[in-house]
């Protein structure tokens, strides 16, 4: 059954509602709500009913299971290794004692640079990124949403510049698929044109070094470093309370050695990346990534209770009590992957990416026809928060075009492949907003309010070379 224009209302309605009232659980339901009404012809009661039932579906998903499971855990390892004392540890020996990171512009150049390292999986890269460099971030006075910005441009935008993961299986698929002759060829020839993806990267490592932000970000810097706030004050009740726990959490903190945070993340880095080996047979492209995620937390865990308990740092019981404490205090993030998995599944049901993709075709036209479709992907990919589902839903239909019309696939290629990143960006409901919030301690609207103007010029700036090269080409 085709819904047209009914299709677009829940996606719009989820992204609206998260923009007015900065409030993603509520914008999410609803739009989810939304959904399951038209999917129901109009009845609420069926729609309430799939709706919730929806929530339940999405640990049908062994994938979704796993990255839910594992955002869980990060969030009981991240407490742990502060109580064992591993951050203030980490971060003194880095500041103090080797001096190895200064300064804020230091310590987000070292953010970035991990960051373009762990280009296997979007997902992946906002676990890590954020994990690791969170309490030097933190000591260095960089703000949540300057951190979350660095965590989120260095993780898909990488991993579709540097396709030798699944991304790249994935990417040549969907070109292969349209038969086109020597797709990985294609895919190689698309990187230097994909100009979003460029320009996020290489403007993100301008910004760090030349310090010139601007907007609502330049405000948050402002603020970190006259006032030491990390996040905007939402109210004063609010500040004062995270003060009392903060000093209270600095009390129970037992010991201070950079190895007690250390050796937990090389464990983690090193199984994800022995797993990946040896599911994939010697490869990381045919890897399991998500059986890699959860053995490498897993074991990050184990290595990291092995060693506080035989330091004396905690009891058996308290290190689990700690575990599922921490655990507890990332539910907020946890839930929201769950709605936003959940409003993926309702727009696929929907197929809302088909219906825009072919509502706005008609405006393709050979010169423009790159610069069109990375507009295109960039709506659809906004709306849906999935760039991957952007991708199957764009190509089949660009790339047919660019043959018929004789135009470079290659670039068009390159623009569904950024028009679809930018979405995932971008937008409030995309499952990377939600990872790279949780693991710089970013609040999601914050996070969306300050990294959106950027990544609204790089995409302006991307559509301009689109239009430039699709007159020379």
């Amino acid at each position: 059954m085709e819904f047209g224009f009914l299709s677009v209302l829940p996606p719009v309605l989820a992204i609206v509602l998260a923009l007015v009232f900065k409030n993603v659980f509520v914008a999410l339901f609803s739009g989810v709500f939304l959904g399951y009404i038209i999917l129901a012809g109009g009845n609420v009661f069926v729609g309430l009913n799939e709706t919730l039932y929806s929530f339940i579906k999405v640990f049908e998903s062994n994938s979704n299971t796993i990255v839910i499971i594992v955002c869980a855990l990060l969030g009981g390892l991240t407490l742990v290794v502060e109580k064992s004392g591993g951050i203030s540890g980490f971060v003194e020996y880095m500041t103090k004692k080797k001096a190895i990171i200064k300064s804020k512009k230091g310590s987000s150049l070292f953010t970035w640079l991990i960051g373009i390292l762990v280009f296997t999986s979007g997902t992946l890269s906002c676990m890590i990124t954020g994990a690791v460099t969170r309490p030097l971030n933190d000591a260095m006075k960089v703000p949540h949403e300057k951190a979350a910005f660095l965590v989120h441009t260095t993780s898909t935008p990488v991993c579709v510049l540097i396709p030798l993961s699944g991304w790249g299986a994935f990417m040549i698929g969907l070109i292969e698929a349209q038969g086109v002759a020597n797709a990985p060829k294609v895919l190689v020839q698309s990187i230097p044109l994909n100009f979003y993806c460029l320009i996020a990267v290489v403007a993100l490592l301008y910004l760090i070094v030349s310090g010139k932000d601007f907007g609502p970000m330049k405000k948050a810097e402002e603020r970190a470093e006259k006032l030491g706030l990390l996040d905007e004050p939402k109210e004063e009740g609010v500040k004062a309370q995270k003060a009392v726990s903060q000093t209270a959490a600095a009390e129970e903190i037992k010991a201070s050695t950079a190895a007690n945070m250390i050796v937990p993340i090389l464990t983690m880095i090193t199984v994800i990346l022995g797993v990946m080996l040896i599911t994939g047979k010697g490869s990381l492209i045919e890897g399991n990534g998500y059986g890699a995620i959860l053995w490498g937390v897993f074991l990050s865990l184990f290595v990291a209770g092995s060693m506080y308990i035989k330091q004396k740092i905690f009891t058996f019981t308290e290190y689990v009590g700690l575990v599922f404490k921490g655990t507890g205090e990332i539910l907020p993030v946890v839930s929201i992957l769950i709605f936003a998995f959940s409003m993926g599944g309702v727009v696929k049901q929907l197929d809302t990416g088909a219906y825009l993709a072919h509502t706005l075709a008609g405006f393709l036209t050979p010169a423009l026809l790159a610069a069109l479709v990375f507009v295109i992907a960039s709506i659809i990919s906004f709306a849906t928060g999935s760039s991957m589902g952007t991708h199957a839903v764009m190509m089949p239909l660009a790339l047919p075009i660019a043959l018929a019309m004789g135009v470079s696939i290659p670039l068009v290629a390159s623009a569904v492949f950024g028009g679809g990143i930018f979405g995932d960006h971008a937008s409030p409901i995309s499952d990377t907003t939600a990872m790279s919030c949780a693991t710089t301690g970013c609040d999601v609207m914050d996070h969306i309010r300050t990294q959106l103007p950027y990544a609204l010029v790089f995409a302006g700036v991307t559509v301009v070379l689109y239009i430039i090269v699709g007159f020379i080409i």
